[in-house]
């Protein structure tokens, strides 16, 4: 019987759940492949000891004792970050070796490098972790969707962030509160910035585009905002409006350009992605001949990522075993195919819109906003104010019919330099119902 032998670079939480995996479920892989998958060496700096159940397995410090031992089939690299990983990806890539990586922020920003050399020397690259932990949304994307134009993606990609926006909502907790909360549970990073500000979500957005339309993209083509400024009184608010806030990757095809945008939005509560919660994720394909996709599940996690890190292993290992290296693109189109797309500038958009204001409650001052709205072209859908004091500020939400977002935003420079403007506006896009 065949054997693939795997390295493991990264002794972390994937590291563990991948590991796990393959020790759970080695007969069932046997009887799915008719090969053993073997894990033959893990090398992380921190790791003195591994478990019991892997004493067999040869652990290391030295990630290139992996990389260039001539026995080793497949690297999977799961340290995150760009360098070292970097290095030791196109290392082993270099050795002829095939790499699988959950590593969205190298992806997303370097590979563009990391594919060409995988290309030029005939390896594979897997990636299905790197989007959506254990959702297949990589393999869907690839060759369940590959018949189709994409017409759009739209999706929760941050169980981080959605789970404290679920708990925002659900029981009314300020954002800081829930945030250290879910440090404590393992929910957030103890720098949670890539989670909660949006780049994340964009590594991911930037993968996907990639792969659904054929285009070299980076996670900074992408515009992107975070949910740090989001208050109970937004969230309260839009449970009026008949809303639920989501961080969302939104990106639509419209031939000769393409959209890319990361932001909180306000999703109508009958809308698919409004009943996803806590920390899981969601992913929304159209495509011109399937139609509409979700994709739904735990979007990290020990397991569930470990899970989708030995789905890559064991299509590898498949393809070593009936010598089809390269059957299917690792971006889904030929290399020779991929074509720049302009990026739709978000100045062009246009939708609806949430503004939360805080001004003196005195006379005059709606007359002047609406003033300066009118002056932009932004038609006033509702207005809501919540309290009155004799002195001080109160909130004033406004909610525009479809503007254009160039408008918005020089109507919010001239709203925000206002006297009785006392604090930065709040903007929030709602989804429009046609999403």
């Amino acid at each position: 019987m065949k054997e693939i032998k795997v390295g493991l670079i990264g002794f972390g939480t994937v590291g563990k759940g991948l590991a796990e995996v393959l020790y759970s479920q080695r007969e069932r892989l046997v009887k799915r492949t008719g090969m053993t998958i073997r894990l033959a060496g893990i090398a992380d700096h921190g790791v003195r000891e591994l478990p019991e159940k892997f004493a067999d397995v040869p652990l290391t410090r030295d990630a290139r004792e992996l990389v260039s031992n001539p026995e080793i089939d497949i690297i999977v690299e799961l340290i995150g970050g760009i360098e070292p990983a970097k290095t030791f990806v196109l290392e082993a890539i270099a050795q002829g070796k095939h790499v699988v990586t959950a590593n969205k922020a190298l992806l997303s920003q370097e590979g563009a490098e990391i594919f060409a050399a995988a290309a030029a020397r005939g390896v594979e690259v897997g990636f299905e972790a790197s989007v959506g932990g254990g959702i297949p949304v990589i393999k869907a994307l690839k060759e369940g969707l590959v018949a189709n134009r994409i017409l759009s993606i739209m999706g929760i990609m941050n169980g981080t962030a959605n789970y404290i926006l679920t708990r925002m909502t659900d029981e009314g907790i300020p954002f800081a509160e829930v945030l250290k909360d879910a440090q404590r549970l393992g929910f957030a990073e103890a720098d949670p910035t890539y989670d909660i500000e949006g780049i994340d979500t964009a590594h991911k957005l930037a993968i996907l585009m990639t792969m659904a339309y054929g285009m070299p993209i980076t996670h900074h083509q992408i515009a992107t905002e975070g949910i740090s400024r989001i208050e109970p009184m937004d969230i309260e608010l839009a449970r009026e409006l008949g809303c639920r806030i989501k961080l969302l990757a939104i990106s639509r095809n419209h031939g000769d350009h393409v959209e890319a945008r990361v932001h909180p939005t306000m999703v109508p509560q009958d809308h698919l992605l409004a009943s996803i919660s806590g920390p899981y994720n969601a992913i929304h394909f159209q495509g011109d001949t399937v139609g509409n996709v979700l994709l739904y599940g735990q979007g990290a996690g020990m397991i569930p990522t470990g899970s989708a890190v030995a789905a890559d292993v064991v299509d590898i290992a498949r393809d070593i075993q009936s010598g089809s290296i390269g059957r299917v693109p690792s971006l889904s189109y030929l290399p020779a195919e991929m074509r720049p797309r302009r990026i739709t500038p978000m100045d062009e958009l246009y939708g609806p819109y949430y503004f939360r204001l805080t001004v003196l409650d005195q006379p005059g001052v709606l007359a002047a906003i609406a003033g300066i709205l009118s002056k932009y072209e932004i038609s006033i859908e509702s207005v809501i104010q919540k309290g009155r004091k004799k002195v001080g500020a109160v909130p004033l939400v406004i909610v525009t019919h479809h503007a254009r977002e160039s408008a918005v935003r020089g109507a919010l420079e001239e709203i925000g330099n206002l006297e009785s403007v006392t604090a930065p506006v709040v903007k929030i896009r709602i989804l429009d119902e046609e999403e």
